[in-house]
């Protein structure tokens, strides 16, 4: 399965480039940062879905949880192939068989990898992962595409009140 998702990278960009003046910073010098920010909202995402707590018998969040857990992670994404000069065109989801545990730890894997050796193969690899976690607990397209629009305002909204 393919997301298109080239017409979310503009407001990435304006949300990046405001951030970057307010805070009087830039790509270069947030990349790392921005690197360890998405492997903590992959792991936020991976809580919500309680996909590796054997210990309990309670069920993964609600889906629009999930789905705001997500599109933190997919600004993220977003942000960071935004230095790559990705144009977005047909993610290609990629599913890892196994469980939820075996998905997140592949895209651990891969965001590593990138982060190591960032260009648009690795990039691509590591995202194609995260849309395929999202298909695998459930979440669509315009799942994807809502929440991160209402994550992107409430984004703004927070540089508003100096966040």
């Amino acid at each position: 399965m393919k997301l298109k998702i080239n017409d979310l990278i503009p407001y990435q960009q304006q949300l990046d480039e405001r951030i970057f003046i307010l805070h009087q910073t830039d790509r270069p010098t947030t990349m790392q940062s921005r690197l360890l920010a998405l492997l903590v909202e992959v792991g936020e995402f991976a809580n919500e879905t309680r996909c590796f707590k054997f210990w309990s018998v309670r069920g993964p969040s609600e889906k629009a949880v999930l789905a705001e857990e997500f599109g933190d992670g997919l600004h993220f994404f977003l942000s960071l192939g935004i230095d790559l000069n990705d144009d977005g065109a047909d993610v290609e989801a990629i599913t890892v068989d196994g469980s939820g545990t075996d998905r997140f730890l592949a895209l651990y894997d891969a965001i590593t990898v990138f982060g190591r050796n960032a260009n648009l193969d690795t990039y691509r690899e590591a995202f194609g992962l995260f849309f395929g976690l999202a298909n695998s607990f459930g979440l669509s397209d315009e799942d994807i595409r809502m929440y991160y629009l209402k994550k992107n305002e409430k984004n703004h909204a927070r540089q508003d009140q100096n966040y």
